[in-house]
């Protein structure tokens, strides 16, 4: 059970120190465009960015033509998204009853959100809900199967590291998380994506080695046979126009 008042304190923490942007600009339109391909939302529409933090990707969303409104449970985030991009819609929200009506989106992204949830079942259920018929979900999590996320951010490694996380947080494995959402009516497409630049980890010995770790991430994985151990996972998918069954 993912414990909320943790996730809020270290989130606003974060946006105390305004810390919390931790790709590349050049990375986190990339992130953005291959979670638009995989899910194949080719047109701008109506969006809700679920866990939007200080909202980046929000406001990308808005310079390409969408109608964006952010989500986050984090008022300290949303306080620090509404001062960066004052353009944008923000709203406190929670993922597992968020304060929209039925069918009220085209689509919705999932911003590095699913493995900060142990069950992702009641958001999935919410994006399904608020979603019309035909409207599409995308989202971006880190690997589990990636050797580096595994062995950084998973409690089972030995090498695990909690600085700037809470225990609530784990990579994702791509075949489970496509399941969530395909048991719930989604078609689903997953895709891998490497070669992310992070300009900023919470851990001081990470951020020693983040020059050679970027290194590594732009070419090691690059060969499509080593796709599925890329370092996130984009899952994608369309609510069907017409329920099933």
């Amino acid at each position: 059970m993912q414990d909320k008042e943790k996730e809020i304190l270290l989130f606003d923490h974060h946006a105390k120190e305004d810390t919390y942007n931790v790709f590349s600009e050049a990375t986190s339109l990339r992130i953005l465009e291959q979670c638009l391909s995989v899910a194949g939302i080719s047109k701008a529409c109506t969006i809700a960015d679920l866990g939007c933090g200080s909202g980046l990707f929000s406001n990308i969303l808005f310079a390409k033509g969408f109608d964006v409104t952010g989500v986050d449970l984090s008022t300290g985030m949303i306080k620090l998204a509404q001062k960066n991009f004052p353009r944008c819609k923000f709203v406190v929200g929670d993922v597992e009853k968020l304060p929209f009506a039925d069918a009220s989106f085209d689509a919705v992204l999932l911003s590095g959100l699913l493995h900060h949830l142990p069950d992702p079942s009641k958001c999935v259920a919410e994006v399904w809900r608020i979603l019309r018929p035909g409207g599409r979900f995308t989202a971006f999590d880190p690997n589990r199967a990636n050797p580096f996320m595994y062995l950084y951010r998973d409690r089972s490694s030995p090498f695990y590291s909690n600085k700037g996380v809470t225990e609530n947080e784990r990579p994702v494995l791509a075949k489970r998380l496509a399941n969530q959402f395909s048991q719930m009516g989604f078609e689903v497409t997953t895709g891998f994506l490497s070669d992310l630049q992070y300009r900023y980890v919470a851990s001081p010995v990470m951020r020693k080695v983040l020059p050679i770790y970027n290194w590594l991430d732009s070419f090691l994985f690059s060969p499509e046979f080593l796709k599925q151990h890329r370092a996130f996972v984009i899952t994608g998918g369309r609510k069907p126009q017409t329920p099933q069954g």
